[in-house]
């Protein structure tokens, strides 16, 4: 059972399990650290992000649709080289706030909650009343909380721009029309 091998070029005995198995049953692997180094997973640098301006239309479009796509683009999930901890996401900018659909019967029942810290400064809107006033609020306020509460989630909410009409002031970074799925 434990026969011996003669090693005819260094004149040494070896057992069978002390052998090289890799260089014996499979001849066509030369370095096993090379294998191990060639499957690792692809981790993004900030230096290499490169971020693109979208811009989504949200007449007539479902407020938590079209905020989960926003947010998906803001942190960069429909790239390839997604890496979660570091900020490859793209700006995305938000026409026709005041034309967001509300399902249900939302636009009377939800409330949007601010206080001014002061005792009883508590403020409550109603939806209705907010796509009235601020409608980017109403946006803004859906996919804030769709991002991460971290630093990274601070900065992230800063390349989401909405505004209430169709007027915006980022022509100069040529944003492409961005058609949501659905």
């Amino acid at each position: 059972m434990n026969e011996t091998i003669e090693d005819k070029s260094a004149g040494e005995v070896k057992r069978p399990e002390e052998q090289d198995r890799f260089q014996q049953d499979e001849p066509f692997r030369t370095n096993l650290k090379e294998d191990l180094y060639m499957r690792t997973t692809y981790m993004a640098k900030p230096a290499e992000v490169e971020r693109k301006w979208h811009i989504i239309d949200a007449e007539g479009k479902t407020l938590g649709r079209l905020a989960s796509e926003a947010a998906a683009l803001i942190r960069g999930k429909h790239k390839p080289q997604f890496t979660p901890h570091v900020d490859g996401g793209d700006f995305v900018i938000v026409i026709n706030a005041e034309k967001i659909a509300l399902t249900g019967k939302k636009m009377d029942n939800k409330k949007y909650y601010r206080h001014s810290l002061h005792p009883g400064g508590l403020k409550v809107t109603v939806a209705k009343d907010m796509l009235r006033t601020k409608p980017e609020r109403v946006i803004e306020s859906a996919v804030h909380g769709m991002l991460p509460k971290t630093r990274q989630g601070e900065k992230m909410k800063l390349r989401l721009k909405a505004y209430a009409g169709t007027e915006h002031p980022h022509a100069a970074q040529k944003p492409e029309v961005y058609e949501l799925r659905g």
